[in-house]
């Protein structure tokens, strides 16, 4: 029994009202619990191997690879397809009908059937017939500037300048990873209990991983053609300082109100490993690997370029709170006693970007102390409705706990200022302006708290006239409340699983939603372009393939890669 699971029933997370908190959400960064941080320890504690079993690239590096993933109980392939692609059709718009490059997580053998049919049909996305057998699909296209960079300088027998990667992490960037039975791959709970991929979306993570390995050898291999005398490999520093990078917009936006169970117990296992931390007794030892984890941090962001202006400015916002912090922690030493010292003065000066990167460093020191919840990440969704249910104890239920939300204000413009509807062209969330745009008539019943209300309302009036009613009865009248019933119902028994705010409000920043799920999935370098997207990097500075075979005491390996910073130069090897 782990030590997370011997004290589940004894330490607790923070209140909802704090957690719940839609800009709270929206400041989290990437923690030990992220799938691609839990991915690469699973892969390393259970052995797997990756290695290229194809490469048939020109010279150009169009063609076709595929990569061998074997765990202790199964295989897989990753397929990618590289392609030509005129400028001018290049686009992280999920509306792109071409990319750079397209690729795939393959369960088992790749027959020769099954690779002429992908050969087909994965280079179409979604416009294609895809195999059942694939797990994830997904389409990537270059950073063109950093792409033409790096192989201008490997042919000429230099290393990339460095800089290039601290204004975007990556020479590739995917647009959508897709699975969970998208366009015909294979459903989500084929895999459920899969001991490979069982946690939420570690196949898409796996997928991107290699990828990242892919644009390795692509820049590499095309350098040598460009200049086989004079070529050199790129330094494994810069290698791990390489990452892999996306482009999201809205479509993710709804995840988090769609699949409020999941994103509970996502949300309650990292408050539970905040809370175990938080129950540590600081030591001379602690301090001082804590002191090293903020100024590595504060160094990040210091070298960081970020795009977006205000998000740059909340980046300096950070990195002057983090030499504040240095600062008292450095000149209160082993004199502190109580990690909630330090949570506490954060909380009363920091901001919150600050706040939360301090609980996510404090999660790290104590890896031990954690282990067993990352299994805890995935959840079976299943709203309940309860009908013999009184309408009073509804009502009751709803005044307790959804104060929140029937004591919230909807009817004036500024209050239910945006709607949620779904574009025609590709069935993909949008987001529209009440009395403005059109689409008003298709809303998606994506703003809960409204809905909560609404509830509470007719739910009070048809008590009032119906004593003695329950829930069935009320349906009966009015159906259309059915899901909003099941939901308050459901959710009644969990902590953190509704966003506590308004989602009509003229004042709501879809890219909350957004940086709240891509912190979950790993991502960092969080860069919004506008208000309705964002582009991130996974897996910069995270150990490579070759690190992950590494013997167990090899420096190679570390966990602690979320803030990677920018590698001096090292010697170059030729590829002569």
């Amino acid at each position: 029994m782990t030590v997370a699971q011997a004290n589940s029933s004894t330490i607790t997370g923070r209140a909802p009202s704090i957690v719940m908190d839609l800009e709270r959400l929206g400041s989290l960064p990437p923690s030990r619990l992220s799938f691609a941080r839990t991915l690469l320890r699973h892969m390393r504690e259970h052995q797997w191997t990756i290695e290229r079993t194809d490469f048939a690239l020109d010279a150009l590096g169009h063609g076709e690879t595929i990569y061998r993933i074997v765990t202790p109980s199964s295989q897989y392939h990753v397929v990618i397809f590289a392609r030509a692609l005129d400028d001018e059709l290049r686009s992280d718009r999920v509306i792109a009908e071409a990319w750079d490059i397209t690729f795939c997580l393959v369960e088992g053998e790749v027959t020769d059937d099954l690779r002429s049919s992908m050969a087909l049909n994965v280079p179409l996305q979604e416009a294609g017939r895809q195999h059942p057998q694939l797990l994830v699909i997904s389409r990537a296209n270059k950073s063109v500037r950093n792409f033409d960079h790096f192989i201008e300088a490997l042919s000429s027998g230099q290393q990339p300048n460095v800089d290039f990667l601290k204004r975007a992490g990556y020479i590739y960037r995917t647009t959508a990873v897709y699975g969970n039975g998208k366009f015909g791959i294979a459903d989500y709970g084929r895999i459920r209990s899969n001991p490979d991929f069982g946690r939420p979306f570690s196949a898409q993570m796996a997928a991107v991983y290699v990828l990242r390995q892919f644009s390795i050898d692509q820049a590499e291999h095309i350098a040598r053609q460009r200049s086989p005398g004079t070529a050199v490999t790129l330094n494994k520093s810069i290698k791990r300082y390489l990452g892999i990078g996306n482009s999201t917009g809205l479509g993710m936006a709804p995840f988090l109100i769609l699949h409020p169970q999941l994103i509970d117990r996502w949300l309650q296992q990292r408050e539970q490993a905040l809370a175990y931390a938080l129950a540590e007794v600081p030591s001379e030892a602690s301090v001082g690997q804590l002191i090293h984890a903020v100024e590595q941090a504060r160094r990040y962001f210091e070298e960081t370029w970020i795009e977006d202006d205000a998000q740059a400015q909340r980046n300096c916002i950070v990195v002057e709170e983090l030499g504040e912090c240095l600062a008292w922690l450095k000149e209160v030493g082993t004199d502190l006693t109580d990690w909630s010292e330090l949570t506490e003065r954060m909380s009363a000066q920091g901001s919150l970007e600050t706040q939360e990167l301090i609980n996510g460093l404090l999660i790290d020191l104590y890896p031990s102390s954690t282990r067993g919840l990352e299994d805890g990440m995935a959840v079976e969704e299943q709203m309940i409705l309860s009908p013999d249910m009184a309408t009073s104890e509804l009502i009751t239920l709803l005044e307790t706990q959804y104060d929140w939300a029937i004591d919230g204000s909807y009817e004036a413009p500024k209050d239910r200022f945006w709607f949620w509807y779904k574009s025609a062209e590709k069935e993909e969330p949008r987001l529209g302006r009440r009395g403005v745009d059109s689409g008003a008539e298709k809303e998606l019943p994506l703003a809960i708290a409204p809905s909560l209300k609404q509830l509470h309302v007719e739910l009070t009036v048809f008590t009032e006239n119906n004593s003695g009613a329950s829930v069935i009865d009320f349906l009966l009248a009015k159906p259309e409340q059915l899901e909003t019933v099941r939901r308050a119902q459901t959710m009644a028994s969990t902590h953190y699983g509704e966003i506590r705010g308004n989602l009509w409000a003229e004042s709501m920043k879809p890219m909350h939603l957004l940086r709240a799920k891509l912190s979950f999935l790993g991502a960092n370098r969080f860069d919004p372009k506008g208000d309705l997207w964002v582009r991130v990097t996974f897996f910069q500075g995270s150990p490579l393939i070759e690190d992950l075979m590494q013997d167990a005491d090899s420096s190679a390996w570390s966990d602690h890669w979320s803030f990677a910073l920018a590698p001096p130069a090292e010697r170059r090897e030729s590829l002569s």
